[in-house]
């Protein structure tokens, strides 16, 4: 029982079933562990631990009724910008220091009803606004392999507390790569879907044509698990597509059913050279290419493909996103909800000062900048241009798809980096290189553990595939993962025992 925390989904789901453990048990263990560890690395903000009991006993009472929900009396946690009933949302920012939600985002009210427990809310970079969760109010998180080092961002509350065993999965959005790059850092697989195959009614806008939720695990299965209840479409998001509905799961046991000596037979992986030029560490290079190395030796074709040069996505990203920003947090003005400064003068100060104490450095810093790029006399020279360039990375994607059935990169050009190093906004902005076209094009994208550092870091690959592909991604991922161990390997947090 005291390493219930080490199984994955699939094995915590045959143990609820043969009853070797009771959710209850289960959601205790967990709980027990973050109440001990968690405060070497601040990875939540809320705890529901009174109202995860209780789900926990009901869901057994409904599993000796006959409920044969696979996820029920699974625990899991949501990162904080997710609106949760009666629950705290914060987004990770002062200024929705005292919200409770009204009412539940899509993703938490499909989640539920798969019979999940909620052991609370995850830590996050402020509004989603940042690469190493240093900008939260509440404070940083720690990464669970060295707490010395960041875990990422913005999901870094999320992928902290799945590495240092505090949930077996946890859901992340992700904006210009937040699942993914904290899966990197992190060594876990997070997995960011097409643009539209998630709901994102209830989750706190950044930037609204990019934001994306989705899973993350320590293994490809495990992201498939909690990704499956998420999808669908949703009447009350503008942006919810109707498509086909797959099964992820059985879509990965089928995958591995069918796979033979080869499994990776037929498998054309794009590599581009311009996601390994100037600035990629080369200990992430070394790892990366032994591992698009092993996809070959298991069958794969890897073939040389074009895109878009990073550094001019990077630019289209940081005008773009900024400038949504600017539009969707014009709303909190210590009005009608969240923080509001004390004995305002008058309206304009009323503004000014809720504002500013409200929201943090990194948040203020995108909001003004957003807010200059839709200026009158501005508008077309920066914000209508980067919407053309946005239309050339989509096409650059889908001509490198012409020849590749996935596109693999790095996930983020160095390992995780320690906590505090003072770097300034552009050099942190640089950590999204590799991450932020996927959402300019709305792809659907997954990070997957490949090796640690010398100093014993974990490093991911990055693979991207074509919309609605999800499935591809995850069986690819799941078959790598069936021939190596790097999924399997645990941080430092998560082999404490409490």
């Amino acid at each position: 029982m005291s390493e219930l925390h080490l199984l994955s989904t699939q094995q915590l789901i045959t143990g609820l079933q043969d009853k070797q453990f009771s959710s209850l048990e289960l959601t205790d263990h967990y709980i027990k562990r973050i109440n001990a560890l968690d405060g070497k690395v601040n990875s939540f903000i809320t705890h529901t631990s009174e109202t995860a009991r209780a789900q926990a006993k009901a869901a057994d009472e409904m599993r000796v009724q006959g409920d044969k929900r696979p996820l029920l009396g699974v625990p899991m946690a949501h990162k904080d910008i997710f609106c949760t009933q009666g629950v705290l949302t914060t987004c990770g920012s002062k200024m929705l220091h005292n919200f409770i939600s009204p009412y539940d985002a899509t993703i938490v009210t499909n989640i539920d009803k798969a019979g999940m427990i909620s052991l609370g809310k995850l830590n996050m970079d402020e509004f989603a606004m940042g690469s190493d969760n240093e900008s939260s109010h509440y404070g940083a998180v720690h990464n669970p392999w060295h707490l010395d080092h960041v875990p990422g961002g913005s999901s870094g509350g999320s992928a902290a507390a799945v590495a240092a065993g505090f949930v077996p999965v946890a859901t992340g959005s992700d904006t210009g790569g937040s699942i993914r790059q904290p899966a990197s850092f992190c060594g876990l697989t997070g997995i960011k879907p097409t643009y539209g195959r998630v709901s994102r009614f209830g989750m706190i806008a950044y930037a609204s044509s990019l934001d994306q939720a989705g899973s993350m695990g320590r293994s490809a299965m495990d992201c498939a698990y909690l990704l499956q209840p998420m999808i669908g479409h949703d009447p009350r998001d503008a942006t919810s597509i109707k498509y086909d509905m797959p099964d992820y799961v059985q879509d990965l046991r089928d995958a591995a059913a069918s796979a033979g000596e080869k499994p990776f037979a037929g498998l054309r992986i794009g590599v581009a050279k311009e996601y390994f030029g100037t600035g990629l560490d080369s200990e992430v290079e070394q790892a990366a290419r032994a591992a698009l190395k092993q996809y070959e030796e298991l069958g794969a074709t890897i073939v040389e493909v074009n895109i878009t040069d990073p550094e001019i996505t990077l630019a289209t990203y940081y005008m773009l996103a900024p400038a949504e920003a600017s539009s969707n947090l014009s709303r909190f003005d210590g009005v009608r909800f969240g923080y509001r400064c004390e004995n305002p003068k008058d309206l304009i100060d009323l503004y000014t000062r809720s504002r500013s104490e409200g929201f943090g450095p990194e948040v203020q810093r995108r909001i003004l900048s957003g807010t200059y790029a839709l200026s009158a006399g501005y508008f077309d020279a920066y914000y209508t241009k980067a919407q053309k360039v946005r239309r050339i990375i989509i096409k650059d994607f889908e001509d490198a798809f012409a020849n590749c059935d996935v596109i693999a990169s790095p996930t983020a050009p160095t390992a995780a980096y320690k906590l505090g190093e003072d770097l300034d906004p552009a050099t942190m902005y640089l950590g999204d290189v590799y991450t932020i076209g996927v959402n300019l094009a709305g792809l659907p994208a997954i990070s997957q553990p490949v090796g640690l550092t010398s100093n014993g870091l974990p490093i991911g690959l990055q693979l991207i595939g074509q919309y609605w592909q999800e499935s591809k991604l995850l069986s690819t991922a799941h078959l790598f993962q069936q021939h190596t161990d790097h999924h399997l390997q645990h941080s430092t947090i998560a082999k404490e025992t409490v």
